[in-house]
C-alpha cells in the first residue's frame, strides 16, 4: 500500500482528572504546573501523541499495529482546551512525518512514524530481568545520585482485559477509537497504553513528585492484545542534567502472558523539573 501524502486530523485537547486529589503527576493539576511556570495544567505526553493513532493508522494501516515504529518529542506543552491538527507526511528521514500544531500554529509534538522495523532499534538496550510480578516495598526518591544507571529496575504487570481496554479508552480517549481495532471482542492494546507503561514502571520502582516526559522512541514488535497479564521491564541507560532540570533516559521492554514481546521503548522524561530562575545556561 502507498501511503498519502499527508493524512490530516483534529482533536480538542482535554484532562479528564486536572486538579483531582488523586493526581499521581501533580504537574497535570493547575496549581503545581503554575508554580513551574506553565499556563495550566499540562496533558501528558503519552496522551497528546497516543491522539495521532487514527492517523497513523490511515496513512500506513493496522498492519503498523502489527509492527510499526514512531519517534516522537514534545517541543511546548498541551494545555486542555488547545486545537490540535494532527499531520502524518510527507516522507521524512526515514518515515512519515509527524505533527501536532495547536491553535496558534505552534508545532507542539514532532516526530516521524514508519512500518517495519526501525533502522534504531538496535541502539536499545533489553532488560535482562524476567518481567514477572514484583513488589517494591521502598521507592527511593528519583534523584541523579541515586539512579540505577546500567542496572534494571523491578518489573511490573498490569492486567488488561476487554474491561481494562474499554477503561482505557474511555479515560484518554473519550470521543476516539472507541470502535475495533481497540473496542470490542479481543480488542487490541492501544499504542498510546503501551507508550504509558514506561512512566508506570519508573513510578512502580521509585518515588517521583512531579515528572514531564519529553521524548520516546517506539517500536512495536508483534500484536498485542487486551486477553491477559501484561508485564513490563525496565534498563535505566543514562541520567543528565540540562539548563536546571534533572532527567532520565531508560528502555521499557513490554512482553504479554504468552511471553512475547509486544514493544521496546525508549523513554526519556524530566524527574526534577526546574522552577522559573533555576534554569541554568
Amino acid at each position: 500500500m502507498t501511503p498519502p501524502a499527508v493524512v490530516t486530523d483534529s482533536v480538542r485537547a482535554f484532562l479528564d482528572n486536572d486538579d483531582s486529589p488523586e493526581i499521581r503527576n501533580p504537574i497535570h493539576s493547575t496549581a503545581v504546573a503554575r508554580e513551574y511556570g506553565f499556563d495550566g495544567p499540562l496533558i501528558g505526553g503519552v496522551t497528546v501523541w497516543s491522539w495521532c493513532t487514527p492517523a497513523i493508522l490511515e496513512a500506513l494501516g493496522e498492519t503498523w499495529l502489527d509492527e510499526g515504529w514512531c519517534t516522537f518529542r514534545f517541543r511546548r506543552p498541551t494545555y486542555p482546551g488547545d486545537e490540535m491538527a494532527i499531520h502524518i507526511g510527507p516522507p521524512g528521514d526515514e518515515g512519515l512525518r509527524l505533527r501536532m500544531v495547536n491553535q496558534a500554529g505552534v508545532d507542539c509534538v514532532v516526530g516521524e512514524v514508519g512500518p517495519g522495523r526501525a533502522s534504531w532499534l538496535g541502539e536499545l538496550q533489553r532488560p535482562a530481568t524476567p518481567l514477572a510480578p514484583t513488589t517494591v516495598d521502598d521507592r527511593p526518591l528519583l534523584t541523579i545520585e541515586s539512579t540505577p544507571v546500567g542496572r534494571d529496575w523491578s518489573a511490573m504487570v498490569n492486567w488488561m482485559f476487554q474491561s481494562d481496554a474499554d477503561a482505557y479508552l474511555e479515560e484518554s480517549h473519550p470521543h476516539r477509537d472507541a470502535a475495533p481495532p481497540f473496542a470490542g471482542e479481543r480488542p487490541r492494546v492501544h499504542p498510546g497504553w503501551l507508550a504509558g507503561r514506561c512512566e508506570a514502571i519508573m513510578r512502580h520502582n521509585q518515588t517521583v513528585p512531579s515528572s514531564m516526559h519529553t521524548q520516546s522512541r517506539m517500536q512495536i514488535l508483534s500484536p498485542a492484545y487486551a486477553t491477559g497479564p501484561i508485564g513490563t521491564g525496565a534498563r535505566v541507560v543514562r541520567v543528565f542534567e540540562r539548563k536546571g532540570h534533572h532527567a532520565v533516559v531508560f528502555n521499557a521492554l513490554v512482553r504479554d502472558a504468552s511471553g512475547r514481546d509486544v514493544a521496546l521503548i525508549e523513554h526519556t522524561t524530566i524527574f526534577r523539573i526546574a522552577r522559573p530562575g533555576e534554569e541554568t545556561a
